[in-house]
Parts: C-alpha cells; structure tokens; sequence
C-alpha cells in the first residue's frame, strides 16, 4: 500500500508541474491590434486574451502527425521569443513521458529535430532517453518491483534467466535488447531493477543502444521542418540524405547482431513466446 500511495503523490506531483508549465505561458509580443482587428468580426473582442486560449489549446502531446506538425510550427514560432521556455517546456514534457513509461517519444524525437536541429535535438534526445528511462528505473525499483513480478511473471522470468545467461557479457546483451527490441524497452525500463541489471550498465545501454533509433526519428523531424512541398522530398539529395541516415542507423545494429552469434545466449527468446508464456 505504502508503495502506491508513494507513486500517485509522484505522478500527481508531476502532472501538476506540467500543468502549471504548459497553462501559464509567458507573455508573447503580439501583432498591432489595429492589424489583427481587421481579421476579426468584433474589433472590441479582447484579441490578447484570444491568442492565449488558442496558444493553450495547442499545448497538447500530439497523437498523429497533423497534429505534431502543428504543435512544431508554433513551438518555432514561440522560440523566438522566449528559447528557454520552449527547451524547459519539451524537456519536461520528454521526462515525463519516459518516466512513467507513457507511449508516444516518437513524436517527440521528431519534435525534437523540427525545434532544434539535427545535431542538438540528437544530443537532446539521447539524453532526455538516458535520463528518463532512468527515472523509470528508480520509481519501479522504489515502488514497483513486486508488482511488475506479478503482472508479468513469465516475461519477468524469462529476462531474469537471460541476464543469468549472459552476465559475462551483459553490457553487450542489453544493447542487444535495445537493438532488437523482443520485449518493449517501456518493459525493460521497469523490469530491469527486478532482475538485478545494475544501474551503471542499464545508463550506457539505454543512451547507445537507443541512439540510432533516436538519430532516425530527430533526423526526420528535421528533414520534415525544411521542406516546404512534397517534391522536395524526392529530390536526389533528400533522396541520398534518407540513404545515408538508414546506413548510419543500420551499421551499430550490424555488428551487435554479429558479435550476439558468438557470445550471447539467446535461444528461447522470442517475442511471441515470452508474450505466450506470460499469459
């Protein structure tokens, strides 16, 4: 009991902050009102208190890519004016998600290459992963351990049995998992303090082994803020930048694999059959 009192304080207290974050947003310059009035229907209508509730409407995580494109347009725009806000705003917002375990860091790798950048927004991205995941790891090692036994015993046995199989080489073995995801890396966020993996390698696995995946989606989102039609994107040189990303992103998982043929025991561990065994 005294394990899930302690979670809900720590998921309300969270989602009060990003609340609090996303709904008093600084002040923003806005247009002459004499030019934003001959838009409106009612010149009297109080057009600063408009732009507030639509900038509040939109502060939203997105859940398709309308509505991420959307919500990158506005962040651009709000960033110049006020940068800090928006970094605050969408690393919050990150380690929020990948904290509680909640789907969607897609769309916010994306996001991440469309506000700042390929290079920075890979930077950004691998280290709000590394940081949130951990924070996973820390709330499930505090609160979450018998629980996650007991909701999942037979994927919880199955990972245990294969770090004990592999603990000469668990470094390369979680970078395997993180590779080749046979199990949600949400699950293995939570289930790794169950299972003894020590949190200095879970750290390096999680910011190495999710980087390409991380690196193709910021990249993408990037890609995606620059072109202005949909030509652009079959152009030769968006054309050789998409091959060169899928190189780049391939390669690690290449050797990984090579070397997991020689030095990692694996047999047995097969998404269908850890899902059919802890049913």
């Amino acid at each position: 009991m005294r394990s899930i009192v302690g979670l809900t304080a720590v998921v309300c207290a969270a989602t009060l902050y990003l609340y609090i974050l996303s709904s008093y947003l600084p002040t923003r310059q806005l247009p002459p009102r004499e030019k934003v009035n001959e838009v409106t229907l009612n010149p009297d209508q109080n057009v600063e208190n408009d732009f507030i509730v639509e900038e509040q409407s939109r502060l939203k995580f997105p859940s398709d890519l309308e509505e991420l494109r959307g919500l990158s347009e506005f962040l651009q725009f709000y960033k110049k004016e006020h940068p800090g806000y928006v970094l605050l705003l969408f690393c919050s917002a990150y380690l929020y998600k990948q904290a509680f375990a909640i789907p969607g860091s897609s769309f916010l790798n994306i996001l991440a290459g469309a506000l700042f950048g390929p290079w920075q927004g890979l930077m950004l991205a691998c280290s709000l992963t590394t940081v949130g995941s951990t924070m996973c790891f820390l709330l499930s090692q505090a609160f979450g351990k018998r629980y996650i036994t007991n909701v999942f015993p037979g994927k919880v046995s199955m990972l245990q049995k294969k770090v004990e199989d592999n603990h000469k080489c668990l470094l390369f073995f979680l970078l395997f998992m993180r590779f080749f995801p046979m199990t949600p890396n949400w699950f293995l966020n939570m289930s790794a303090p169950v299972v003894n993996i020590p949190l200095s390698s879970f750290i390096f696995s999680v910011f190495i082994g999710l980087m390409p995946y991380n690196f193709i989606c910021v990249q993408t989102g990037s890609m995606l803020s620059e072109l202005s039609s949909l030509d652009d994107l079959f152009s030769w040189a968006r054309l050789l930048q998409l091959l060169a990303i899928a190189c780049v992103a391939l390669l690690p998982g290449a050797l990984i694999r090579h070397y997991s043929r020689t030095h990692l025991q694996l047999q047995g561990l097969d998404k269908n059959e850890v899902t059919r065994k802890s049913q």
